[in-house]
């Protein structure tokens, strides 16, 4: 290798980029200083940076990027930080492509793409863009290849040009082929340009056959002769429209507009024209109907009796009409527009005009009667009739009236029919009057009273609504308060039992105080119910098998005196609600109506299916109308009032003599049934009994099964807890008792203050923090930026009383973990280990794995056909890679039914499953599994330290996070039996 002496300033020029490489550390890189280089890369390194091309060179196995400053606009935000870099380190959302053209380039290929289109992060979104690259390796003395040039050249601006340039001439061809005419377009050689499909109906052939032909090849010489004329004229700069006949393909000819227009050049010359053809035949034929029309017109004029005139559709009286002028003597010019009222009697002449405007704004038939000055200087009465000449449109085309002189008929009939006509009228208006007003009372009345009532009722549901609205808030907020205190008294509890082991009556009372605890949390639960604050986690359950699961259950809490029947109707619909919350509220009810039938009676309980139609929906302000699952639970009690029955869903109002019940059953179901998105309703008489109906939507999604979570001994752990709660005394004893379990415990008062000790740079493996806490800085916002910071940081938040923040609809947000107050040492050490493995094993996912490939490892085991079942995309993906790198062949299922589905139509030789399913558990599928093949091998992935309750003793156990040795080593393992 030669080296020789480097300047201070090499190297030489290069602008930016190569003050940028002098000024470089390169010692911390596996470059090293630049002294030490060989001289094949100073050369090359030389050549980069002076060149105008945008180049980058990546040098060595770690991939080291040297460029210049044509490159640094391609590297955008990365610039300057990328000199010096590693290519996978300042472009991983290429990485998968690079590593790939490396891996050849230094196998010596030269690679080149034209168009190749990327996403880059570049500017810190996603942005697509489109290069050439070419790509050169660059040798050694040796034949070795120390390095690989890629030349860049951005072609984004350009390719999107092109594409929407073919997509607006795409557009255009789209838009005439649309328009009913022929549209064409012909440079100063008469040769075609543009063509729309309009000449495959005039000339019969399509616009791709026109495109470059001369206008004589497509319209025939004949024809073409014709025309030129008009086209030089058009070319001169003047545009053209005339009509022509044209013989189309058929054989038909047909008349048609043909129309040519100059396209001028910015300088004002004329490089075109467009030619447009529009077939006109049938406006002529209709040119030719109607000119026949008026001739038939005026012979009828001048053969009856009367006067004839027309006007336009607007009512005014235009162009030729001889009848009037004979008749009034008026000229052409007087009678124009409204000039023909002239000739009308003052008297006569505003009730004239007036109610001639009225007809032609009503487009009514027009009668009327008026005196008319004749031409000799008499007045003579006269009756109009006109009619409307309504068009095809619907709109009036013109008026046709006819003048008829009345004066001899009106003056022998107007003395006596005045006086009884205007009688008669009289006593008609006077009736329909008396008739209208009657009416219109009677509908007021009416109306006024619907209106009356209809304000009553939902004044009266608004006040229901904001008075269970502003408990709900109460209630709620006490909830919380109370969880932080038996949270307190709860985690005390649990630590004062270990330093009391051994003490019989101290353990006694210590746990006395703990079934206290539990009682008082099931009253916090009862009351976050009511006030709809509390995460539901629903599923799609069929209430029918559902209810059927709880028959021992109700048939204890109700004693024998009480004779249960249920009844549910075929082919029930699926619902989504939270099974806990819906067994509950069933509970609740039954234990409601015992207490209503003192201890004796009958209880029905019905499940069916049900609509809510738009009546009820609008009577009950508080439903959609929809289909819904009908849960119904009817007493032969003593029923209730309706004095009672507007209270019973308010917390703490009760029927029971004191001592009896805490008044929060029903208030729980009336909370539980709102938050689901449901509606609840109550009938009830005095001494016959009561229906309770919950209605919740109904779900046409598949029933999950419910998923049975391992109890397993509590397991610490020596990881970092950052404790971040606003109540002291909460998280003292949550501090003591994490310590207790081993692990090392930072705290904070707030998320403020939970932040800065993320930003402190103190290493920390799990933040668990209370949801609702004072300060500008909510936790979910916290536990945001604190993984932005630390981004293999477990989050576990835990609460009382559930906000926006983490919970919307009622319905815990995905990916989030919730503990909630208050819960025990076991539940808290429980989760912290769960959501410790998760983050491990996504974080084992993501990160590059080691080579497992090379000859002799693990070859006892042959190739196998393995079913792996996980939820988790990333893990599952992940893990089938490796099991296919080992040689194996994966069939991967997301939960227990599709695996089931796979076990029954394929062979399997081995099922690698997660505990925890969506729809079941991992032991439970096992089971029917086994079922299904007793020759099935066995491995379970979880983060627990122990298999689930009755798995097969050949059974294998994976410990989440793993690798690919231990899932190598557990495969050796279950199928060797070793």
């Amino acid at each position: 290798m030669n080296y020789q002496v480097v300047s201070a300033h090499w190297p030489i020029g290069g602008g930016e980029a190569g003050e940028l490489v002098r000024a470089f550390d390169w010692s911390q890189t596996s470059l090293g200083p630049i002294s030490e280089w060989p001289q094949h890369l100073r050369i090359k390194v030389n050549s980069i940076v002076n060149s105008p091309i945008p180049q980058v060179l990546m040098w060595g196995d770690d991939h080291v990027m040297i460029y210049n400053d044509g490159y640094i606009e391609i590297a955008g935000s990365y610039h300057p930080r990328a000199l010096g870099s590693t290519v996978p380190g300042i472009w991983p959302e290429i990485w998968d492509w690079n590593r790939k053209i490396l891996e050849a380039g230094f196998r010596g290929e030269v690679q080149s793409f034209r168009d190749q289109a990327m996403t880059l992060h570049r500017h810190g979104v996603p942005e697509d863009v489109i290069f050439d690259l070419f790509y050169t390796p660059i040798y050694a003395e040796s034949g070795k290849v120390d390095g690989v040039l890629c030349t860049v050249l951005e072609n984004t601006d350009r390719v999107k040009a092109v594409k929407a340039l073919a997509e607006s001439r795409e557009e255009l061809s789209q838009l005439t082929n649309a328009l009913p005419i022929l549209v064409g377009f012909i440079d100063r050689d008469s040769t075609y340009r543009f063509a729309n499909e309009g000449y495959r109906e005039w000339f019969g052939l399509p616009a791709a056959d026109v495109i470059g032909k001369h206008v004589a090849d497509i319209v025939g010489q004949d024809y073409y002769k014709t025309r030129i004329p008009f086209i030089n004229k058009a070319f001169s700069g003047e545009a053209i429209i005339n009509d022509t006949v044209i013989r189309r393909p058929d054989g038909e000819r047909r008349t048609a507009e043909v129309r040519y227009v100059p396209r001028r050049t910015p300088k004002g010359e004329v490089d075109g024209i467009y030619v447009l053809i529009i077939d006109v035949e049938a406006r002529k034929r209709s040119e030719t109907a109607l000119r026949r029309s008026n001739n038939r017109f005026r012979a009828a004029v001048n053969a009856i009796h009367g006067v004839l005139w027309t006007n336009t559709a607007d009512g005014r009286m235009l162009g030729e009409q001889s009848g009037w002028a004979s008749l009034t003597g008026q000229s052409s010019e007087e009678y124009q527009g409204y000039g023909w009222s002239n000739a009308v009697h003052p008297d006569d002449r505003a009730g004239s005009v007036a109610s001639w405007q009225a007809a032609v704004a009503a487009k009514s038939t027009y009668i009327w009667e008026h005196r008319v000055l004749r031409h000799d200087g008499v007045y003579r009465t006269f009756s109009i009739r006109s009619v409307p000449i309504i068009g095809a449109d619907g709109e009036i085309e013109e008026w046709v009236g006819v003048h008829t002189d009345i004066t001899e008929q009106r003056a022998a009939e107007a003395s006596l029919q005045e006086h009884a006509s205007n009688l008669e009228r009289q006593v008609r208006h006077r009736m329909r009057a008396e008739e209208q007003l009657k009416q219109l009372n009677e509908g007021l009345e009416a109306r006024v009273e619907a209106e009356i009532a209809e304000r009553r009722l939902a004044e009266r549901a608004l006040q229901q609504a904001q008075k269970m609205e502003s408990i709900g808030q109460l209630t709620g907020g006490v909830a919380h308060d109370f969880n932080n205190l038996l949270q307190v008294v709860a985690g005390n509890l649990q630590l004062l039992a270990k330093d009391i082991a051994g003490n019989e009556n101290a353990e006694r009372r210590v746990s006395n105080a703990l079934a206290g605890v539990h009682r008082g949390a099931k009253l916090a639960s009862q009351l976050l119910a009511f006030g709809r604050r509390q995460a539901l986690e629903p599923r799609v359950i069929n209430i029918g098998r559902f209810i059927a699961g709880m028959d021992d259950l109700l048939r204890r809490s109700l004693g024998e005196a009480v004779e249960v029947e249920v009844i549910a109707s075929g082919g029930l619909w699926n619902t989504y609600a939270d099974p806990t919350q819906v067994e509950n509220a069933l509970l609740n009810l039954a234990i409601n109506a015992r207490d209503a039938m003192e201890g004796s009676g009958k209880l029905t309980i019905e499940v069916g299916n049900a609509f809510l139609d738009q009546d009820y929906a609008r009577a009950h302000a508080e439903v959609a109308a929809g289909q819904y699952v009908l849960l119904a639970v009817t007493d032969t009690g003593s029923g209730m009032t309706p004095e009672v029955l507007e209270k019973v869903f308010e917390p703490f109002f009760s029927t029971k003599p004191e001592g009896k019940g805490t008044g929060l059953g029903l208030s729980m179901v009336y909370g539980f049934v709102k938050q689901s998105g449901g509606h609840v309703k109550i009938y009830s008489e005095v001494g016959q009994g009561t229906t309770v109906k919950v209605y919740l939507p109904r779900s046409v999604a598949d029933e999950d099964r419910e998923v049975v979570v391992p109890a397993g001994p509590v397991v610490g752990g020596t990881e970092t807890v950052l404790v971040v709660e606003d109540d002291e005394e909460v998280r003292t004893t949550v501090i003591e008792t994490l310590t207790d379990l081993g692990y090392r415990v930072l705290s904070a008062k707030d998320a403020q203050a939970g932040l800065n000790v993320v930003e402190s740079g103190i290493p920390i493996d799990v933040i668990f923090t209370d949801v609702v806490m004072p300060g500008p800085l909510k936790s979910r916002e916290m536990a945001r930026r604190a993984k932005e910071r630390l981004p293999n940081l477990a989050v576990l938040f835990t609460s009382g009383y559930t906000e926006n923040s983490i919970v919307h609809g009622g319905i815990l947000d995905v990916g989030v973990e919730l503990l909630s107050k208050p819960y025990t040492r076991e539940a808290l050490a429980r989760r912290i280990r769960h959501v410790i493995a998760n983050q491990k094993q996504v974080e084992q996912s993501a990160s590059p794995r080691t080579d497992v490939s090379e000859p002799g490892a693990y070859r006892s085991v042959p190739a196998l056909r393995i079913l792996l079942v996980e939820d988790d995309f990333l893990i599952r993906s992940n893990t089938a890679e490796i099991l296919m790198e080992f040689g194996h062949e994966v069939i991967e299922a997301s939960n227990g039914h599709e695996a089931l589905q796979e076990l029954a139509s394929s062979e399997i030789d081995l099922l690698l499953t997660d505990i925890g399913l969506p729809d079941t558990s991992g032991g439970e599928l096992v089971k029917q599994a086994i079922e299904l093949k007793q020759s099935l091998a066995v491995i379970f992935a979880t983060g627990e330290n122990q298999k689930p309750d009755g798995a097969p003793a050949r059974a294998g156990l994976l410990r989440k996070p793993y690798n690919e040795h231990d899932i190598a080593k557990v495969i050796e393992s279950v199928m060797t039996g070793q």
